[in-house]
């Protein structure tokens, strides 16, 4: 199976289809504008990198990292793992996972509440 991208030479959007069997004849229209005139396209890549490779890349961790370390989901913890490293110590698995989670994007259970607070509720 492939997926082949193509753009629509008359509403010019980015197009994929999964191709089952190349063989098979293969009839493609824009599913936007319904133009049966399309280009093939370039494909884009992506390069995945091992969390070691991550880690070198963005630093070691800090008690004040810069402000876009955290803005790549797979630091978070790294501080937390790093010291227990440093002592000798094996994270718990009960913090293991809650760090994994966080680097998933679920938000701990104590957190939630605040995720959908509104931005201007007051606090008493």
């Amino acid at each position: 199976m492939s997926i082949y991208e193509f753009v629509c030479q008359n509403c010019h959007k980015r197009l994929d289809f999964l191709v089952r069997d190349i063989s098979a004849p293969f009839a493609s229209k824009c599913s936007f504008c319904g133009n049966a005139n399309l280009s093939r396209a370039i494909s884009s890549f992506t390069c995945h990198k091992s969390l070691k490779t991550v880690w070198e890349e963005s630093g070691e961790p800090t008690i004040h990292p810069s402000e876009d370390y955290y803005k790549d989901p797979r630091n978070i913890g790294r501080w937390v793992e790093k010291k227990f490293q440093d002592l000798g110590q094996e994270l718990p698995s009960q913090i293991q996972e809650k760090i994994q989670e966080a680097r998933e994007g679920v938000l701990p259970e104590p957190l939630k509440d605040i995720e959908s607070a509104s931005p201007t509720a007051a606090y008493n």
